[in-house]
């Protein structure tokens, strides 16, 4: 408009000829008021590219932040659920059990033991022992599974195989009829070898306490994805073991083992934009974690 003006003012000025040098004068000054108003906006569209450039990066750095702090609890409230298992597994009566898994009353007095811990413990769906050839021979909470074969499953054979804590992906099981994760520990006997494997499974719905907690904006998201970018842990319940985040670039670095970052990225096609923050598992202590990780997505 300034432009406008000025350009109006010099024809004005021009037609009137001798009559006009003042108001020439004017049309100059006009003009260089709209060079400089110009420079200004080209000067405060910057500054403003620059705020929002800023901007984004502190919501960028925040966003990985909570995905740090959420892997890091799950972390350290499964190193927990590691050593409840390896510790149980150091109970005398457990022990015994497994010396003779053919003795009603070590039986029963084991299946009282670990019903007593479900109880206080309160994150466990069941606990169970079988005994070498894969038969449960007590179990706290699930009665009907006393006496099943679970030779033929990958975690039994696995913690034979390798005579040390087995810790399983989080999954459905159809056993518990819930999201889980099992622990698997050796029962080692008072001559030292396995007499039989200590199993657990950890009622999943109490990480959705930590996922649900994360201060995320009403409109973000907090996923967290297991090793081929499946999402284990959402705010929304319904896509669990369905949705797949593999193919977001953000998520194959995590995947890849990138311990900290984010991106900007348009997530979906004809979706708006969003900054991704994430973190990968590190484990806690003694427990090396599942190759896990926390996403976090703002749109902007």
């Amino acid at each position: 408009q300034t432009d406008i003006l000025s350009l109006n003012s010099a024809i004005e000025a021009a037609r009137a000829g001798e009559a006009g040098r003042g108001f020439s004068v004017v049309a100059k000054e006009i003009k260089t008021l709209a060079d400089r108003s110009k420079q200004s906006n080209s000067k405060s569209a910057g500054l403003i590219a620059n705020i929002r450039t800023k901007m984004n990066e502190v919501i960028a750095v925040r966003t990985a932040d909570i995905a740090f702090d959420v892997i890091d609890k799950i972390d350290r409230n499964l190193f927990e659920r590691n050593c409840d298992v390896q510790a149980w597994a150091t109970f005398d009566k457990v022990i015994a059990l497994a010396e003779n898994s053919d003795d009603a009353e070590r039986c029963g007095e084991t299946r009282a033991l670990l019903k007593n811990i479900v109880e206080i413990y309160e994150v466990y769906y069941d606990v169970f022992v079988t005994d070498l050839n894969g038969k449960v021979v007590a179990s706290g909470v699930l009665d009907d599974i006393i006496g099943a074969d679970m030779s033929g499953e990958d975690w039994f054979k696995e913690t034979l195989a390798k005579q040390d804590v087995v810790v399983q992906d989080m999954h459905y099981s159809d056993l518990i009829g819930g999201y889980t994760v099992g622990y698997n520990c050796p029962i080692r006997t008072g001559s030292g070898k396995v007499g039989g494997i200590l199993s657990t499974r950890f009622n999943w719905s109490f990480i959705y306490d930590i996922i649900d907690r994360a201060k995320v904006s009403t409109k973000g998201e907090i996923l967290v994805v297991n090793q081929s970018g499946t999402v284990i842990g959402s705010r929304n319940r319904e896509e669990i073991l369905k949705r797949d985040m593999s193919h977001i670039p953000a998520v194959k670095d995590a995947m890849g083992g990138a311990n900290y970052g984010y991106a900007l990225e348009a997530v979906e096609k004809g979706k708006s934009a969003s900054i991704i923050g994430y973190a990968h598992t590190r484990g806690y202590n003694a427990y090396a974690g599942k190759n896990w990780s926390a996403v976090v997505l703002e749109k902007i």
